[in-house]
């Protein structure tokens, strides 16, 4: 309902500002907080450039609602949006709606990671240009570490044990607001991505593998999200299964956590002149999933595309070519630790200075894990919301992880008999 109700209030805001556009203003939706004030700046200064208007369109910052929205706008064949911001998921749900930026580029995407480029590749159409990348890090308190001379931990079990040292130890000193690892484990696109690290990381696949096969039902997916079970209560708070990425920083923000896992925006936040852990914070890959696991990190990020429905797409494509070109993610690597999806700017000694983390862990973000989005296309919000479910129910309590990811099993296959996801 509250999901509903913020769809509604923006689409009501959006048709209140219709009648003031006209052919040489664009409407582009940008997010909210430190994102929407870089965003602000860059569409400010292009138009300053080329003596059009833009409008900043502020929408939901949850990517349910957003993608909500979205759909409701670009099903009537509206205009209200001409380029959107788009979570690296979205190509193949949204693609039938984005016009083909490969005429407007220039050859201007081969300058990018190629797999992103890919990934906004549907049908042979480029429906969206890269615009910053993500991957989940592993974020920790460094001084707590030196404190009881342990190491960052390199595999999960390393991390569970570390983290109820220095918690137990402090708590004992008399901070008993201090726990051991905070992450997003609300039932939402982003517990999705990190529940996605725990299987991977175990050797438990990506839920559909690459041939559409549903591969979520085994035991080492089982044995992950058992384990990261046996966190809630103990290392992590209760509370955990209502958390997002803000509420996991605000935690670790104030101090309040030994390790978080999180995007590369919390390290500018991090190191804010009023944030209590700035100067003591490191950040480092995920763990494994054991000595036999591998370091996963989910793929994140976020590209621009055009509404097809856009009454000056051509416009809108230059828009596009400027936000997404290497000077504005130059500008929004140094200012808001966002990562570049131009392979280049990580040799930038500019943008290494403000977040040294860049160069040390390129390689986390170039072999990022995939959600299954590509293979199942426009269903893929189906897939996720039955994972997020699936996997709260096994943290939250209410379901082994085996009998949890049985039914997951059976669910999956109903949306795509014999593999066939189209």
């Amino acid at each position: 309902m509250k999901t509903r109700i913020a769809v509604l209030a923006v689409a009501a805001a959006l048709g209140a500002t219709a009648t003031a556009a006209d052919a040489a203003t664009l409407k582009i939706s940008c997010a909210s907080g430190l994102d929407g004030q870089l965003c602000r700046q860059a569409t400010a200064q292009w138009a300053k450039n080329t003596g059009n208007e833009v409008e900043v369109v502020t929408t939901p910052t949850d990517s349910n609602a957003l993608l909500a929205l979205y759909q409701q706008i670009l099903a009537s064949g509206s205009d209200k949006i001409d380029v959107l911001m788009i979570d690296v998921v979205w190509p193949g749900i949204l693609a039938n709606h984005l016009i083909d930026l490969r005429p407007y580029t220039g050859g201007a995407e081969k300058q990018h990671f190629a797999s992103m480029v890919a990934n906004n590749t549907v049908g042979g159409k480029l429906v969206a240009m890269p615009w910053f990348t993500d991957a989940g890090l592993l974020y920790y308190r460094k001084d707590l570490l030196d404190k009881y001379k342990l190491k960052p931990p390199t595999t999960w079990e390393e991390l569970t044990a570390a983290a109820k040292t220095v918690q137990d130890a402090e708590r004992a000193a008399g901070n008993d607001k201090l726990w051991g690892y905070v992450w997003q484990g609300r039932a939402y696109e982003g517990l999705s991505c990190a529940a996605l690290e725990w299987v991977a990381s175990h050797n438990g696949g990506t839920v559909v593998d690459a041939t559409g096969k549903v591969t979520i039902n085994n035991a080492n997916a089982a044995r992950a999200l058992s384990t990261a079970a046996s966190w809630v209560g103990t290392i992590t708070p209760k509370a955990v299964l209502n958390y997002g990425e803000e509420e996991a920083r605000g935690v670790f923000q104030a101090g309040n956590a030994v390790f978080m896992r999180n995007w590369p925006y919390a390290w500018s936040l991090l190191q804010k002149p009023d944030s209590t852990v700035r100067g003591k914070v490191g950040v480092m890959p995920l763990p494994r999933g054991g000595a036999a696991g591998r370091n996963a990190a989910t793929l994140g990020g976020w590209q621009l595309g055009v509404s097809r429905y856009s009454k000056n797409p051509k416009l809108a494509a230059e828009l596009v070519a400027y936000m997404t070109s290497a000077e504005v993610q130059k500008m929004r690597a140094i200012k808001g630790s966002f990562n570049p999806t131009i392979p280049a700017l990580y040799q930038d000694a500019e943008i290494i200075k403000a977040n040294p983390f860049m160069a040390t862990l390129s390689s986390t973000f170039s072999s990022a894990v995939p959600r299954p989005s590509a293979v199942s296309g426009a269903k893929y919000n189906q897939v996720s919301n039955q994972f997020w479910n699936a996997s709260h129910d096994v943290l939250s309590g209410k379901s082994d992880a085996k009998s949890a990811l049985a039914r997951l099993e059976f669910s999956l296959k109903r949306l795509a008999p014999a593999g066939n996801w189209k």
